[in-house]
């Protein structure tokens, strides 16, 4: 069912982004007098088709859904009817070409904005940004935080909620411009400070493990190891677990709270426990045995059952935060362009080897992401579609041969010359970034595989 899921979401979010980059070129090449042959989503074998007259565009979708493709009259490509001679690619004006190519990438760039805003709107209930205890060493120790103070802003940025905080912070830490980010922060007698959190080259180069290098974690308070509610086809009802369960003991050790329990559930994926519970006053014995799941390199155990929350504590951990419809708008555009700009700064400093390739997101990573965001909820997973269009706009608008940025290049040097630059280089250039792609393709797939199975 997970894995049903996962995939579920990833063709509805990929399908979403690619039919969008597509239609981008669709909508100029038809508003622009380009004749269209075939609108597809996805490559390989067509599984469904349309076309509402023989001279008409087909609308297809295809088995292979990491692409898509918008099919021009053009002379380059086979033979053109004399008719269709005006309305090919080839023969429009240098302008009219560049906005056909240009279009796709900054639909994307649009749809982000679009989503971004509407997750705004909606808004979200989220967790405060309440800092737990600080480990000793970390970036956060030695930038003198402590457990308990709320973080109310990143270098002047107001950052309501815990995602936000962390988001703000590392996105300002790999943006490249920062040495040391200010935050703002609030203890509990609602003394305000600035701690200046201070990074260094090597922390920038990878992001992947400056999270835990950071040594932030959310604040959360002692709970009694009660049980609150037991998910279908989990570990917990296959062992008998129920409603209000008091964990005693595990293996003999007490347990004392839910968060000494959740760790060590979460050390033994797939190893029998013995359990000792107290069930309306009366002590049981029973064995479960965590499921495996996989969390970043790492492999987990999870039983799938959820702790019982006094009454009002859930509340007063919790913040709702949304804007109004006009605040969205600049929130929107300015939050698309902090994700550009970083996902561009993060490609230059893979492309010189100042940042890991670990960094890279292949088809899998994306997949699982797609399935744990909508499990999270609608906005959590407009969010995440949000910034994989960022990621697709800014991709495209490389300057490599094959994707939109490389007939954009070829384009401005023809606005140099005064003439398109000869076929045959287009060729070459063309095969030397079909060969970059594949590489990049192959990296990010091998970066996946060794995220599994590690």
């Amino acid at each position: 069912m997970d894995l049903l899921h996962t995939l579920f979401f990833f063709t509805v979010a990929i399908g979403i982004l690619i039919s969008f980059h597509e239609f981008g070129h669709f909508w100029v090449a038809r508003r622009t007098g380009v004749k269209v042959l075939r609108f597809s989503v996805g490559f390989g074998k067509v599984l469904w088709s349309r076309q509402n007259k023989p001279d008409s565009t087909e609308y297809v979708i295809s088995a292979i859904p990491l692409g898509g493709y918008v099919r021009m009259v053009d002379e380059r490509e086979g033979a053109v009817k004399k008719e269709d001679l005006p309305f090919a690619f080839n023969r429009q004006g240098l302008w009219v070409r560049t906005a056909i190519v240009a279009a796709g990438p900054l639909f994307n760039l649009m749809l982000a904005i679009a989503l971004f805003w509407v997750a705004l709107v909606l808004g979200e209930t989220g967790l405060k940004p309440v800092l737990g205890e600080i480990k000793s060493g970390t970036l956060a120790a030695k930038a003198g935080f402590v457990e308990g103070e709320e973080i109310l802003s990143v270098n002047g940025k107001a950052t309501k909620t815990w995602t936000e905080a962390m988001t703000a912070i590392i996105t300002d830490a790999m943006d490249g411009e920062h040495d040391i980010i200010t935050i703002k922060v609030k203890n509990i007698a609602d003394e305000q400070n600035e701690r200046a959190l201070s990074f260094n080259e090597t922390d920038k180069e990878d992001s992947e493990n400056l999270y835990d290098r950071l040594g932030f974690k959310p604040w959360s308070p002692k709970l009694k190891p009660i049980i609150n509610e037991v998910l279908p086809d989990s570990a917990a009802l296959d062992a008998g677990l129920k409603k209000d369960d008091l964990i005693v003991s595990a293996d003999g050790k007490p347990i004392s709270d839910w968060m000494q329990w959740v760790e060590y559930v979460k050390a033994r994926p797939d190893t029998a426990i013995n359990l000792t519970i107290e069930r309306q006053g009366m002590p049981l014995v029973m064995s479960i045995t965590p499921q495996s799941m996989q969390a970043g390199d790492k492999t987990e155990g999870k039983i799938g059952a959820s702790v019982y929350m006094p009454e009002g504590l859930m509340k007063a951990m919790t913040v709702e935060y949304s804007m109004s419809p006009l605040e969205a708008i600049p929130a929107a555009f300015k939050t698309t362009y902090d994700y550009s700009t970083v996902t561009l700064r993060m490609m230059g400093k893979m492309l010189v080897g100042k940042a890991s390739v670990k960094n890279l997101s292949g088809p899998i990573s994306i997949a699982q992401i797609a399935g744990q965001s909508a499990s999270m909820g609608a906005v959590h997973f407009i969010k995440f579609m949000a910034l994989v269009s960022v990621s697709l706009g800014v991709l495209n608008l490389l300057p490599i041969p094959v994707l939109d940025g490389g007939h954009l290049l070829f384009f401005g040097i023809e606005a140099v010359k005064g003439s398109p630059v000869p076929e045959r280089a287009q060729v070459i250039f063309q095969q030397i970034g079909m060969v970059l792609l594949l590489l990049l393709m192959v990296t990010a797939m091998v970066v996946d595989v060794q995220r599994l199975i590690h």
